[in-house]
């Protein structure tokens, strides 16, 4: 049976959190829906993408978003599944020197980026920018099976969830299990810190 007083703890908990997620393809997307579906008070979304149709087999939008920029798409489907979740979207294209802005206020950074060059320059910049605040991000998200292979690594404030034997995405595919499975990593990663109270370490 189910301990309601124990889920409405642990809800009002993380009804108090707000998380950032910069990039809102598969990683983002999934991590997003399964934050909100978790009960977290408040989300905010970065990305510049429009939905198109070969994001539908892995990404967390449907047919009829096509064409939509993927902050709105991402809103919309959030507000559907729990109207209480407060969703702050910026459209925008993360620039080098600047990508800690959009978080400069949220409780946990998620990092979801495509680009090596990119996501390597965001990790660098919110460590060293905003010190203190937890970072989760993620490597190996590429292929299929093999998930006992998958870890987490804590190096001070980064939350790494990474597989050192996965494939690079130029030489396999991005398929929806795994994808879904890295990115639940990620919010599983966001659960712990607030509800373990790695928040004040």
């Amino acid at each position: 049976m189910v301990d309601l007083r124990k889920r409405e703890e642990v809800r009002g908990k993380l009804r108090r959190v707000s998380v950032g997620i910069a990039g809102l393809g598969g990683l983002g997307s999934n991590a997003a829906v399964s934050l909100a579906r978790a009960g977290v008070g408040k989300l905010v979304l970065v990305d510049f993408d429009k939905v198109e149709e070969n994001n539908l087999d892995r990404q967390y939008y449907f047919r009829h978003q096509i064409g939509k920029f993927k902050v709105d798409a991402l809103a919309e489907n959030i507000r559907s599944i729990d109207p209480s979740v407060e969703v702050d979207g910026f459209n925008l294209r993360l620039e080098r020197g600047f990508m800690e802005k959009p978080f400069n206020d949220v409780d946990v950074v998620v990092e979801a980026l495509d680009d090596a060059e990119i996501k390597a320059a965001f990790i660098e910049e919110i460590l060293s920018k905003l010190p203190g605040k937890p970072l989760v991000a993620a490597s190996g998200v590429a292929g299929y099976g093999s998930s006992d292979n998958i870890k987490t690594l804590r190096l001070g404030n980064l939350f790494l969830c990474y597989d050192e034997h996965a494939p690079s995405s130029e030489e396999s595919v991005l398929i929806a299990p795994r994808v879904a499975l890295i990115a639940n990593w990620e919010a599983n990663l966001v659960l712990e810190i607030v509800l373990n109270g790695w928040l004040s370490d």
